[in-house]
């Protein structure tokens, strides 16, 4: 059994002070294939002091002395793509077909040092200088869903800016996020600048979010969660950037082609086994073209090859853990007994898979808005197809949630469908089935987060604003008003 006994702490790999274990749990095989060491308040106490003095030196880099460790990072990084790519389907049960989550994190860290070559980190506004400067040691806490990609587009952010980092990321995916920590040694991050502590959240999160040495804490993970996060943090009151939970709605109009909007929804909504907050897990289709879509999404659903994703023809795997079978299933259960009826999927085990953390993909048309389906994240291969009669009501269903995380619309007069997508609530909006881009901020309305990651408004979050007065004597004309 493959051991990670280490915490990764001011450039060394060390023992936790009051060490304890865990297993980390194969969701095909359900057996134990790794054991983690876990640390403690007291490791995070020694991981921030370390960042805290190496923040000294590291937030006085030039920006050519950034570039040149995130180009380092990137040639290590992509020396180790194919474990990556085994370990998360130890982990997690992403395919190793599933490319995207280990050759994204590579693409997003250029993107960074692109932006970071051309930021302006000093502007004008009339007489005043207005310099971005690093905030700090920021604490990184990743989710199981995309173990490497969101906690390198964390860190490689926070060290475009200058910040040193304490990161935690998922129990689940410990294993991966100490290869990430590995990866940063080999390309020769100076010491205290990045530190690994592997934990729980209610242990090294919690103690991370309280402490007064973190001057920003990064979350992704569910909502019920952030808001502990955000609790915590208020205490000091540290910046605060959270990713949360989504239930996101795929608009389908009329005009729309509806054989592509369909098979889309699918590709898209499953990808993962389902586990993606961006997700479009509604799919509001206009009551008298229910009929039409069905077939297109049954087909669509029975083409994923369910199995080991260790193996390259498979294109889902489980589901993360026997907890996150159990609510998947448990949902499904609710959405039978409210009266939505099920197309295809369910509660039986597919075919020939007699063990391992396995959902059908499911589909359920008939669905209300008022149903349990339709309003809370299921996180697994679930999509309810809901009716709506006219545009408004469209509009008014898709925004009838706490969440705003992402939005779809499908449609062919691009002015009723711009109408349509400057009305959905919700940071990220695709247009017929439209790729996101790397450089565009991420984050949601509501209760789906706050803040940006990514691209230029997803570096700010690593910068403090100051306004620096009396440089340039003939500039200043306008009386000060403000002490």
């Amino acid at each position: 059994m493959k051991q990670y006994p280490h915490l990764y702490i001011d450039g060394q790999w060390t023992d936790p002070i009051e060490p304890r274990e865990v297993e980390l749990i194969d969701p095909t095989r359900e057996e134990a294939f790794a054991r983690v060491t876990l640390g403690s308040a007291a490791d995070v106490d020694r991981a921030v002091t370390a960042a805290r003095r190496a923040f000294e030196s590291f937030s006085t880099t030039s920006v050519d002395e950034r570039i040149a460790l995130i180009d380092r990072i990137i040639d290590v990084y992509e020396s180790y793509t194919d474990e990556f790519s085994e370990l998360i389907a130890r982990e997690v049960g992403i395919p190793i077909s599933s490319r995207a989550q280990v050759m994204g994190p590579a693409e997003h860290m250029r993107v960074a040092r692109d932006i970071l070559r051309e930021y302006p980190f000093e502007s004008r506004i009339g007489g005043a200088i207005v310099r971005r400067e690093p905030i700090g040691v920021c604490a990184l806490t990743s989710p199981w869903n995309w173990p490497i990609q969101t906690g390198v587009i964390k860190t490689i952010y926070g060290l475009a800016a200058g910040c040193t980092i304490v990161a935690k990321p998922s129990i689940n995916s410990a294993a991966s996020g100490t290869l990430l920590a590995q990866v940063l040694h080999e390309a020769g991050v100076p010491a205290g600048v990045f530190n690994l502590v592997n934990g729980t959240g209610r242990i090294v999160g919690d103690a991370l979010s309280r402490h007064p040495g973190v001057d920003m804490i990064s979350f992704t993970g569910s909502t019920g969660a952030g808001q502990q996060v955000a609790a915590a943090a208020a205490e000091t009151v540290k910046r605060v950037s959270l990713e949360l939970g989504g239930k996101s709605a795929n608009i389908v109009l009329p005009d729309a082609d509806l054989e592509k909007a369909a098979r889309w929804n699918i590709q898209r909504s499953f990808f993962n086994t389902g586990q993606s907050c961006h997700a479009p897990t509604r799919m509001l289709v206009h009551e008298n073209q229910i009929e039409q879509v069905v077939p297109f999404l049954l087909d669509e659903a029975q083409r994923f090859r369910l199995g080991d994703p260790l193996e390259s023809s498979t294109t889902m795997g489980p589901v993360v853990s026997a907890d996150q079978y159990k609510s998947i299933r448990d949902l499904i259960q609710t959405g039978i007994d409210e009266g939505a009826s099920l197309v295809t999927g369910g509660l039986e085990r597919p075919e020939g898979l007699d063990r391992g953390f396995f959902v059908r993909p499911t589909v359920f048309t008939g669905v209300t808005p008022d149903m349990t389906i339709a309003r809370e994240e299921i996180f697994g291969p679930v999509l309810a197809v809901i009716p709506y009669r006219d545009e408004d009501e469209a509009l008014r269903i898709a925004n009838d949630s706490p969440y705003g995380l992402g939005g779809y619309v499908f449609g062919g007069d691009e002015a009723k469908c711009r109408r349509v997508v400057n009305g959905l609530r919700a940071g990220r909006v695709s247009y017929n089935g439209a790729a996101t881009d790397s450089y565009t901020p991420m984050g949601g309305y509501k209760q789906s987060g706050i803040g940006r990651s990514m691209g230029r408004f997803g570096l700010e979050e690593y910068l403090e604003t100051k306004s620096v007065y009396g440089f340039d004597d003939e500039a200043q004309t306008l009386p000060a008003l403000f002490g």
